[in-house]
């Protein structure tokens, strides 16, 4: 095994040097923080030596020498030409009695290497310690690869720095604050009461109904909004009935809307109120029909702020598909719903990430008014990362 010590000022300078000279193949065996003298002793400054080895066997054209003890003494009796190795032309690898003899810890522990350093895109190689462990957890919540390795890659400059001592909770730390930051650029929260019609959309079974119905009652009790409901979900008969019983509950009334003269009769009747939730149906998402229904039907004017609802336990490819289809609207932020229903909320990063739209609510149940929460860049975090508000 080739091994060769590299300084850099950074660990991706490292990185570039080792695999510029010793291929893709290499492996980090041990790195460190080092302290350059400087001049009289000032101006020190921090590099990072790494060093570094590579299997020599992938490019090895020369027989492998057996251990002294396995070697066999051959009887002479007269003088002969040394052995030749044998060349099949199908691999043009060469074949020897000795390199059959190879001791199997060697081997077993070549082919440990070459599985470890088979994806080096993931950079596994670099992580150590609880930086691997946190990996491991960014990768089990399906954040987007190229996001993760972003974090990792500002967790992995703080881990060097502190001389791989940094215990797990700092590490952890860390990783919520990369996040927050990746995340920080957009807007969060519920209702501002800058407009005065809210527009829930999504597919089907995701809990816009019940979401509505939290977020209504959270404005009337502690806002002391005069509320007032409409319905465009008119496939569903018990989602009508649905939205009416909470409406009764909360003393607010409920237009059922056919057509865009219904909608527009009903915006006039309720021009004295200071807030209007819109239900609108759900249905198959992948129907592009349906959003053109939409468009139809509702007038999706100035005076109105239109949030997607989504549900966490969805694939990350349907949730994709689903923004792509009612980006068509204008969406004001994410909803997501059933937060309690999985263990998996990688994809809350990757949507905001890749669509620079924030969030103003997660919920976490059934009941009503309760199980809703005003979303922010840390209680995501926080949420992704299993700790306690903080």
């Amino acid at each position: 095994m080739k091994v060769k010590k590299y300084i850099a000022p950074s660990m991706p300078e490292a990185m570039k040097m080792i695999r510029a000279e010793l291929g893709s193949e290499a492996v980090i065996l041990n790195s460190k923080i080092v302290q350059t003298q400087g001049v009289f002793g000032f101006f020190r400054k921090k590099n990072f030596e790494v060093i570094a080895a590579v299997d020599p066997v992938a490019t090895r054209t020369q027989k492998v020498q057996p251990k002294e003890k396995e070697r066999k003494v051959p009887v002479i009796t007269k003088q002969t030409e040394p052995q030749q190795p044998v060349v099949h032309e199908s691999s043009k690898k060469y074949d020897t009695p000795e390199t059959h003899s190879a001791a199997p810890e060697l081997l077993k522990e070549i082919k440990d290497i070459k599985a470890a350093m088979k994806d080096l895109s993931s950079d596994i190689s670099l992580y150590s310690g609880y930086l691997q462990e946190m990996n491991q957890m960014l990768m089990n919540q399906e954040i987007d690869p190229s996001i993760r390795k972003e974090i990792m890659s500002s967790l992995l400059e703080k881990w060097y720095l502190s001389s791989e001592k940094a215990s797990f909770a700092e590490v952890q730390n860390w990783t919520r604050k990369s996040i927050i930051s990746k995340i920080s650029n957009v807007d969060y929260g519920g209702l501002t009461y800058q407009k005065k019609y809210i527009n829930v959309v999504g597919p089907t079974g995701v809990g816009k109904t019940t979401t509505i119905a939290k977020i209504a009652a959270d404005c009337m009790l502690k806002d002391k909004k005069k509320i007032a409901f409409i319905t465009t979900d008119t496939f569903r008969i018990a989602a009508i009935e649905q939205l009416k019983t909470y409406a009764k509950i909360l003393g607010a009334p409920v237009e059922v809307c056919y057509s865009f003269e219904d909608f527009k009769k009903a915006k006039e009747a309720y021009k004295e109120y200071d807030v209007v939730f819109i239900d609108t149906a759900g249905r198959n998402f992948r129907n592009e029909k349906y959003i053109n229904d939409l468009n139809e039907l509702i007038h999706f004017s100035n005076d109105m702020e239109t949030f997607l609802v989504l549900s966490l336990t969805s694939k990350m490819t349907d949730m994709n598909m689903i923004y792509q289809q009612f980006s068509k609207i204008k969406i004001s932020k994410f909803i997501f719903t059933k937060v309690d229903e999985t263990a998996n909320y990688g994809a809350i990063v990757n949507l905001i990430v890749n669509s620079g739209i924030g969030v103003a609510y997660l919920t976490n149940g059934q009941d009503v008014p309760d199980d809703i929460a005003i979303a922010s860049p840390s209680l995501i975090a926080n949420t992704i990362l299993g700790v306690d508000e903080s």
